[in-house]
């Protein structure tokens, strides 16, 4: 009988550990609607039609998908992307692996196609095809997993790389903002996601990376912005010009002369 109970005791205090470690909570599912309803209003829509089309099957992850190919069924791993795990084999689930893949299968939500950009090399050693994912209306899903901070940029190989500069300059602004996989430092490696560090931050209470935070609300003020186009073209927009309210903005500049060092160019109007 006493075996019995410490059996049930050291069961219960492992019960514990996971359910703290996997139920991260950090963006909730009505948050992330929110998200997503904005992003389908506000971001930038690409060209979709020189793209191919394929019938969509399934959110694996959020880097992810399945789609019908050429009569199979097959995974298709976003290039030059990549998210936190949700139910990897060894990695397990990671903090904002579930928010990821919940806001790719929203941003998908209600949708049977995908259209895919491929870049020169169709597959991976895995043999998993690769590409750029859009949604019907043009919308990047890579680019907007950067820009909320749900992805990080990664698996750069040759000659799989002509969105790298785009998706590195969104991914600077997310960094800069310390949101989403950006919010803790150094949870984001260069080998991918390091979850003890992120809930050793959490135990801390140093979940806002604060000298981010605080750069980020410097640059409040500043209006000018920077938007890199579906042709990796860096322009910046000034107040009162034709298309200002309508560019989403990748980076904010104070002035002119600061754009123009970060390599934008003016809008013609």
């Amino acid at each position: 009988m006493k075996k019995f109970f410490l059996a049930l005791f050291f069961s219960t205090l492992l019960l514990s550990a996971c359910t703290e470690e996997t139920n991260t909570d950090i963006i909730k599912t009505e948050d992330i609607q929110g998200i997503v309803a904005s992003t389908k209003k506000t971001a930038e829509k690409h060209d979709v039609s020189k793209f191919e089309e394929y019938e969509l099957q399934e959110i694996i992850d959020g880097d992810t998908i399945r789609i019908k190919y050429k009569g199979s069924s097959e995974k298709v791993r976003f290039l030059l992307v990549d998210t936190p795990e949700t139910n990897h084999e060894t990695l397990g689930e990671q903090p904002y692996g579930p928010e990821a893949k919940e806001f790719a299968k929203q941003l998908l939500a209600g949708q049977d196609k995908v259209y895919l950009e491929f870049d020169v090399s169709y597959r991976d050693k895995y043999k998993r095809l690769l590409a750029y994912v859009y949604t019907k209306d043009g919308i990047s899903v890579q680019e907007q997993l950067l820009k909320n901070g749900l992805a990080r940029v990664a698996y750069i190989y040759n000659p799989n790389t002509k969105h790298v500069d785009w998706f590195k300059s969104i991914q600077k602004t997310a960094q800069k903002a310390a949101i989403g996989i950006w919010s803790v430092e150094d949870y984001v490696t260069n080998r991918g996601y390091d979850k003890d560090v992120y809930y050793a931050a959490i135990k801390e209470g140093k979940h806002i990376n604060d000298d981010k935070s605080n750069t980020n609300n410097n640059k409040g003020s500043c209006e000018i912005k920077g938007n890199i186009n579906s042709k990796g073209n860096k322009i910046f927009h000034m107040p009162g010009q034709r298309d200002y309210e309508n560019t989403v903005a990748e980076e904010m500049f104070c002035t002119k002369e600061e754009a123009e060092a970060a390599g934008f160019i003016p809008a013609k109007q």
